[in-house]
């Protein structure tokens, strides 16, 4: 069995669910680009292109986790969980009208985890 690469809080759990009522099935895109930087975004599902060189690296809350392969690069070794934090941030994620926004906190594995993790799709 896989450990998962991503995993999500249960706040913002509240806050997936409050934004999938308003905008049906979503999905998160974290790149290492402008805007947020490397803060993880929330998209209706389709409203974001996925490109070639973006890999899945798993689901949180029912909604597919993609990253940039070259942000992967950074993260490889780390396990990602999704938290949310009142403020504004400067993207185009559903949650920023909320007054909110998602931030990604991260762990690196241990060694007997790495062996155990999820490869990214």
């Amino acid at each position: 069995m896989y450990l998962d690469r991503v995993s999500v809080t249960d706040k913002a759990k509240a806050v997936i669910d409050q934004l999938r009522q308003q905008h049906g099935e979503l999905m998160f895109h974290q790149s290492g680009g402008c805007c947020d930087g490397s803060a993880p975004m929330c998209f209706a599902r389709g409203e974001f292109l996925i490109g070639s060189r973006d890999l899945c690296l798993g689901e949180i809350h029912g909604c597919n986790f993609y990253m940039a392969a070259d942000q992967f690069e950074y993260y490889k070794n780390s396990h990602i969980t999704v938290d949310v934090s009142p403020g504004r941030g400067s993207s185009f994620s559903l949650e920023i009208p909320l007054g909110l926004r998602f931030m990604a906190i991260s762990k690196l594995f241990t060694d007997d985890e790495l062996g155990n993790v999820r490869p990214p799709e």
